[in-house]
């Protein structure tokens, strides 16, 4: 009697390697490193927060500054009167970036389904440079400082930084099957992690010279970025006379490799067959709406647990060094640097739960253990000493627990809901269901950063803490109706495993 899981886990695996070609390897290392430039650039404006805040405030603030005449000249650039109405307005501006951003999505996602994804992800990662450069340098050097300003422009960056992740991941859709996803996606996933050490180290490396240098040097890389992507990205197999998913998977190892990780407990598990493509190729898919999209199962769920999931992970994103320098004294360039210690977490903990949700057949359990360890880790990291060391060890696993389910739940778990059967696997339904997950995530994660900055300001970074940790319960509480089904499931293959033995 064959055993569920056990049967094909190994084949799904073999699968994998058997399929990789180098053009694989190519679109893996090219989507892996567009996304990373384009959070890097991001990184750049939490890394640059305290010098930024230094520049918008009177230099008579500062004690240690020699008092220069006549004072109207040398303090033209101030926007506020005191550093705390500054640091306001930076978290205002996150606040403001990630709602153009999530609204973005939620157009990109419609718009890469029907465009081709090499075209909009280049045109977005380019002129988000663009944005990127106007903002912090040419500003900079023109001695041009005008809140309104910068709060059209980073809401135009919001907009054009949100063509990237649907294309992405539709793009590794495209390329990459259900066999191994939780591996494959969780490995690439780090690309944001990777992004955001990339921005810390550029940043620190030249911040010396002026915050308005470490703007420059990420938008001209970004920008670099863009023109390598535009010739020289495949969206999918077929550009290169390869079979499309799919087409080849007439045998049983891939019609397992593609069986759901997200079934349904009362469909019959000959019936359980999520095939990437329909059963008649030879109609076109077609690109399915945004209202069938929500309607998808598992979609909605997700999407709120994201919300408040990113809410968290993008707090840290945005607001790490800044706590660092403001609470515990340290320079900027250490803090940023010691910031990259929270991503080496994220990148280390996607990669292993994904491999382990491939090894259960199911990403629930794997989601809810990870996130009850992560309520423990942000309550001791809220009570992390003064000394580095110990801080770099509890941040890298407040890491590994918070940012590994965050790329689990953007890249692999996104693919599989933009994958499932009812929409018959249709390639033009996976950025469209990318850019609902990741939009909801987003409109959490811009509420949450105008309340960090309100409940610091108010209550003390403590209670930061303390919002951290009720909305990583409520992440788990999202997703509870899909935990119990995938444990029964869990279960009732165990059943079967012991009658077969």
């Amino acid at each position: 009697m064959a055993l569920p899981g056990s049967s094909r886990r190994q084949p799904a695996n073999r699968g994998l390697v058997s399929h990789c070609t180098h053009h694989h390897i190519a679109v893996f290392l090219l989507t892996f490193f567009s996304y990373s430039l384009l959070h890097a650039s991001r990184k750049t404006f939490s890394n640059v927060k305290v010098s930024i805040s230094s520049q918008w405030t009177p230099s008579c603030l500062n004690s240690t500054a020699l008092e220069l005449r006549p004072y109207e000249l040398w303090n033209s650039s101030h926007l506020f009167p005191s550093a705390e109405e500054a640091t306001l307005f930076l978290g205002t501006l996150d606040t403001i970036f990630l709602f153009s951003y999530a609204v973005g999505l939620f157009v990109s996602g419609i718009v890469g389904d029907r465009l081709n994804l090499r075209w909009v992800l280049s045109f977005g990662m380019c002129s988000s440079a663009l944005v990127v450069f106007f903002f912090g340098t040419l500003t900079e050097w023109l001695h041009f400082y005008n809140k309104w300003f910068y709060c059209c422009l980073w809401i135009v960056n919001g907009l054009l930084q949100s063509t990237g992740w649907p294309c992405v991941v539709a793009v590794m859709g495209n390329w990459f099957g259900k066999a191994g996803r939780g591996f494959v996606f969780g490995l690439w996933s780090a690309c944001a992690s990777v992004g955001n050490i990339l921005g810390a180290f550029l940043a620190s490396c030249v911040l010396k010279y002026g915050y308005e240098y470490a703007f420059l040097v990420t938008a001209s890389v970004q920008f670099a970025g863009g023109v390598i992507v535009f010739f020289g990205l495949l969206t999918s197999p077929k550009e290169v006379g390869l079979p499309e998913l799919g087409a080849d998977e007439e045998g049983s190892v891939e019609e397992d490799a593609n069986r759901p990780l997200m079934g349904d407990d009362d469909v019959d598990d000959d019936d359980r067959n999520y095939s990437i493509q329909a059963a008649d190729t030879d109609s076109q898919p077609k690109a399915i709406g945004f209202f069938q999209a929500c309607c998808l199962p598992g979609v909605i769920l997700y999407s709120l647990a994201y919300a408040c999931l990113k809410l968290v992970n993008y707090s840290f994103f945005f607001w790490l060094p800044f706590y660092l320098s403001n609470n515990f004294g340290w320079k900027e360039a250490e803090a940023d640097q010691l910031s990259i210690w929270y991503d080496v977490g994220g990148i280390v903990g996607g990669t292993i739960q994904g491999l382990i949700s491939d090894v259960l057949q199911k990403r629930a359990p794997v989601l809810a253990i990870s996130l009850l360890f992560a309520v423990g880790s942000l309550f001791g990291y809220s009570r992390s000493p003064n000394n580095k060391p110990i801080n770099a060890v509890i941040m890298t696993i407040t890491g590994f627990f918070i940012g590994g389910p965050s790329n689990m739940i953007s890249s692999a778990i996104s693919a599989d809901l933009g994958r499932q059967d009812l929409v018959r696997g249709s390639s033009e339904a996976l950025a469209t269901v990318t850019g609902i997950v990741d939009g909801t995530g987003s409109i959490g994660a811009a509420v949450g950063q105008y309340l960090v900055s309100l409940i610091q300001e108010n209550l003390g970074w403590m209670w930061v803490f303390y919002f951290f940790i009720l909305m990583t319960s409520s992440t788990i509480l999202f997703i509870s109706p899909l935990i119990v089904r995938e444990i029964r499931l869990l279960l009732h293959e165990r059943r079967l495993r012991m009658l077969a033995e």
